[in-house]
């Protein structure tokens, strides 16, 4: 054989080994394929949330996450949980019925003593001039009608007082009745007109009084100040009757209404109750502490109540009849909706979706997805989270009954935002928690904040769930943790 033959030979049969090698591959590649192009979807959901399902991928309408399909095939996602009986007590869990409740109930909230701005009075200069005297008054005096508040030189009334008593003494009484209207439409005081016809010469200063009593909350006039037509000398607050402005819870402010009777005790007098009436409802909510405002009059003929003082006021609530109602703290607010933990006869704890009413003492009204008699839970609700994906749940669960650690976690991700709560990644999927990737915020755990990272840094976290949060364990670079 020649030496061409022989390398002719040799290549010939390398070419029968790959090409019998790739036929292997293809052949066994080839069967995954098709099975998983076979496969058939049966909805998408959300991890978080396994109970809606949805019939089109897309982005999660509760978190930021993409849909992850179910195929034919696959278990069920539970929407459940079963914990063992002899479990329940030690990690804290405690049932609480679904009752029939009467809706009338009583309003316990605090409120503020301030003036009542409908026995407000304005008293402003009626034309130019001078302040002589302000017979010593001082903002926060308490004054009575009538009472003296600054004596002033205005030399328009000066000159009008003296036309009208010249008219007044003449022959044409049609003049002199003319001239005394002008005194009015001038706003010269009554009583000086009455002192200069008593006296039959024009006053050279006047004296200003209060037009109703209560307290001087603005005092604009002093000795030697030149007042122009318009501007003002005095404020005063009427002190009776006062308003208390008292913040009612807004879940109870559907069953308050004007009218309604108000019982308050103030620290000041112990002991002793004083009555009064809702007044108004003031129209916007505080966002800040979720309560809506409402006035109560209260009579302070005797002027012992003081505006700044706090009072602990009673409201009672008008009937609505009878509703289910549970525990407040059974209900989890996700800001999306409002669940609660049912315990099934079968020992499996299930999230229910539920229609929230109005507050009745410290229960919540529940308008569907209860029926009376079923059991919640009113607390350890962290322990069964429906917001978690089930093998969040039960990893918590088995960690809990062995009485250690919570699970945790590890991802990479890109750090998107950081704040004194937490810090945001967009990170890769979860696979233990069944989630894909997303972008979502960890908090910081008790220790503050983790030092070292900035926005745009590639690192690699650790993380654990307390209660509905999820928190951050240690940050380091992708390649470790630290």
């Amino acid at each position: 054989m020649t030496r061409h033959q022989a390398f002719l030979g040799t290549g010939f049969l390398l070419t029968v080994v790959v090409v019998g090698t790739l036929g292997f591959l293809l052949g066994r590649q080839q069967p995954y394929q098709a099975s998983q192009s076979e496969r058939q979807v049966l909805y998408w959901y959300d991890p978080m949330v396994p109970d809606t399902h949805f019939d089109k991928p897309g982005k999660s309408p509760f978190m930021d996450m993409d849909l992850v399909p179910r195929y034919a095939g696959d278990p069920e996602a539970p929407s459940g949980v079963t914990i063992n009986p002899s479990v329940v007590q030690n990690l804290g869990i405690r049932l609480a019925p679904v009752e029939r409740t009467s809706t009338s109930a009583t309003i316990r909230a605090s409120g503020i003593l301030t003036f009542n701005d409908r026995a407000l009075a304005t008293v402003q200069a009626k034309q130019d001039g001078f302040v002589e005297r302000s017979h010593g008054r001082a903002v926060g005096d308490i004054v009575r009608v009538g009472d003296p508040l600054v004596d002033v030189r205005v030399p328009a009334w000066s000159g009008a007082i003296a036309e009208y008593l010249a008219l007044r003494d003449g022959a044409d009484p049609t003049l002199a009745e003319a001239a005394r209207r002008r005194l009015g439409a001038l706003g010269v005081p009554n009583d000086a007109v009455q002192t200069a016809e008593h006296q039959r010469a024009a006053p050279a200063t006047f004296t200003i009084r209060a037009p109703v009593s209560g307290a001087l909350t603005s005092l604009d006039a002093r000795p030697g100040a030149a007042l122009g037509a318009g501007a003002p000398i005095a404020i005063i607050s009427g002190l009776s009757p006062v308003w208390l402005v008292v913040s009612v819870p807004q879940g109870s402010i559907g069953a308050t209404k004007p009218g309604t009777s108000a019982a308050i005790r103030f620290p000041a007098f112990p002991g002793e109750d004083f009555g009064g009436r809702v007044d108004v409802i003031l129209p916007a909510a505080n966002t800040a502490n979720r309560t809506v405002e409402v006035r109560v009059a209260l009579d302070n003929s005797d002027g012992r109540l003081r505006p700044g003082m706090t009072g602990d006021v009673t409201l009672s609530a008008t009937s609505g009849g009878d509703a289910f109602t549970v525990p407040s703290e059974a209900v989890i607010r996700t800001g999306l909706r409002n669940l609660v933990i049912v315990s099934r006869p079968d020992g499996v704890f299930e999230p229910l979706e539920v229609m929230l009413g109005s507050a009745v003492g410290s229960r919540l009204e529940i308008l569907s997805g209860l029926t009376e008699g079923q059991q919640v839970v009113a607390s350890g609700q962290f322990l069964i989270d429906s917001e978690a994906s089930l093998s969040g749940v039960m990893a918590r669960l088995q960690s809990a009954n062995a009485g250690g650690s919570p699970e945790e976690y590890s991802t990479t991700g890109k750090v998107m935002a950081i704040d004194a709560t937490g810090v945001t990644f967009s990170h890769a999927p979860v696979e233990e928690l069944n989630w894909p990737a997303m972008t979502m915020q960890f908090m910081w755990d008790k220790e503050g904040p983790i030092g070292g990272i900035k926005i745009g840094d590639d690192v690699r976290f650790g993380f654990h769930r307390e209660g509905k949060a999820y928190v951050v364990n240690s940050i380091g670079p992708a390649g470790a943790i630290r």
